[in-house]
């Protein structure tokens, strides 16, 4: 039986409403449902010129590869593309919200998510950072690490981060001994649950250049990033580092390890972007579900357009399936 997949459509006036339209005949080992507008998303097909067969989600229907299975919830308000409308915000949590419950109940093995815009959300009222600090609250998990992955010329990359939206002037503060040990366990933890890897190689970024140059251009380095590493390498983890951030991503260090975990943001996504774009996937670690997403906005400017590229939601959606097959018996 193939693992059925939540697929969240996101901001209604951006893309995503058109990227799932390219589920539409999906041929991969999975069966993805779209949460959102019916009215929307037919709205959209017929703006494109796609022809678009719908039918409603049902979990007793059988596979059809030939309609693309749409969970209804109803739009707040009409949508334009490329016009944001902040009556909508509540939209968009509430497909995150139906599919959590989903995913939760097992209707759905995983989900999958399509971009949101943060700012409407926040003019709408609530107070929204992301999919991932959201997805966190509502499942009451204390932690959850951020990891983007995806596959390059040389093997798949996959990049976890020990903060995520923390403004750089923050970020040494930020960066704890708890934080980092318990950043190092869900990733160590998840790379065995989800990624079916027996024993992870994680590759740890250092925090400043040349990761400290012994003391003289930072010292994060020596009070913090390594006594953690020797307390984690004595249980047994196999953890290198730290690494200077500028060549970590050199070819022969990218070889001896399955993940790199990165201090901050910009630290390890530039790297990660610039090598996978178009093909990257946003993965939320520590969850007691499987989620994953696109890399990328909800790129107003292309939005009813045609030319928004579905390669990173299609991953999203395959790797979203293949994590939920490595959990089920």
């Amino acid at each position: 039986m193939l693992p059925v997949i939540a697929v969240t459509s996101g901001e209604p006036a951006g893309i995503g409403p058109e990227l799932c339209l390219s589920l539409a005949g999906y041929e991969g080992e999975a069966q993805p449902v779209i949460l959102g507008d019916r009215n929307l998303l037919q709205a959209r097909a017929e703006q494109l010129g796609l022809a678009v067969q719908f039918r409603d989600f049902c979990p007793k229907n059988p596979v059809d590869r030939s309609k693309l299975d749409v969970l209804h919830i109803p739009l707040s308000v009409p949508s334009q593309a490329g016009t944001l409308d902040a009556r909508n915000g509540c939209y968009v949590l509430a497909l995150l919200d139906r599919a959590l419950a989903g995913c939760q109940s097992g209707e759905f093995a995983a989900m999958a998510t399509a971009p949101v815009h943060k700012g409407v959300i926040n003019d709408a009222g609530v107070h929204f950072t992301g999919h991932t600090e959201y997805l966190a609250e509502k499942t009451a998990t204390p932690l959850v690490v951020m990891m983007l992955a995806g596959d390059t010329e040389r093997g798949p990359l996959r990049v976890a981060l020990t903060t995520t939206h923390v403004p750089l002037k923050d970020v040494s503060r930020a960066i704890t001994a708890d934080l980092l040990e318990k950043t190092l366990r869900i990733l160590n933890a998840d790379l065995r649950r989800k990624y079916g890897l027996a024993e992870p190689r994680i590759l740890v970024a250092g925090l400043n250049p040349h990761a400290g140059e012994g003391g003289y251009l930072g010292m994060e380095e020596i009070e913090v990033i390594t006594p953690v590493l020797d307390k984690l390498r004595a249980e047994g983890m196999h953890l290198t580092g730290p690494y200077p951030a500028d060549t970590m991503f050199t070819p022969p260090i990218l070889a001896q390890g399955d993940a790199v975990l990165a201090m901050y943001h910009d630290q390890g996504l530039t790297a990660l972007k610039y090598a996978t774009f178009g093909k990257g996937i946003n993965v939320t670690l520590g969850l007691p579900i499987i989620r994953t997403s696109v890399d990328h906005g909800t790129a107003l400017a292309l939005a009813g357009t045609g030319r928004a590229d579905p390669g990173s939601l299609l991953e999203a959606v395959a790797e979203a399936a293949r994590m939920a097959t490595r959990k089920m018996p």
